[in-house]
């Protein structure tokens, strides 16, 4: 019988980390499920769902992660995930949505308040601030939402609005 965790490991970022990380996990007979990793400034955070043999303990996968060389500074948190893996209706996104543009304070909220306005569900956020030539710099927020597909028209209209009522560029693809 396998468990299933949710893993975040937290370190200085280094080349060859996401590697080292997973090969570890498998050897341990770990099997990863929604995982996400990331850059932030000069850290990066890997975070996963990870099934394991009912032999392989939380204090078990700590120890033979905190020895890997490419982490040896890592915050490494592991807590029982007693809730369903798979993904309901509203868990898979249906379109990408990328508004960029001069950083403003409040983008994030606006945009995400837009969401709410129509029921859609964010199920990933990615943002960036590139410093660039630009005054305050480049900023970049990648929202994967699933939108019902009764009000997606309405609410990616409503979504372009905002964005351009606050000097910024908004596209979107559908996800196939």
């Amino acid at each position: 019988m396998a468990k299933t965790y949710r893993l975040s490991l937290t370190c200085a970022d280094r080349s060859g980390l996401v590697a080292a990380v997973t090969g570890r996990l498998f050897d341990l007979g770990g099997n990863l499920g929604d995982t996400t990793f990331a850059v932030y400034g000069s850290a990066a955070e890997f975070t996963t769902l990870v099934s394991v043999p009912d032999t392989v303990t939380p204090t078990v996968i700590e120890e033979e992660l905190a020895a890997l060389p490419e982490a040896p500074d890592a915050e490494i948190v592991i807590e029982p995930f007693d809730r369903p893996t798979a993904h309901g209706p509203m868990g898979r996104a249906s379109h990408v949505i990328t508004v960029s543009g001069g950083d403003q304070p409040g983008l994030i909220a606006r945009i995400s308040e837009v969401f709410g306005e129509f029921d859609a569900n964010i199920v990933h956020l990615e943002a960036e601030l590139d410093p660039g030539p630009e005054p305050g710099g480049h900023y970049s927020t990648r929202f994967s939402v699933a939108l019902a597909p009764a009000t997606a028209n309405k609410c990616l209209a409503t979504v372009a609005n905002t964005a351009e009522n606050m000097n910024l560029s908004c596209h979107w693809e559908v996800v196939p």
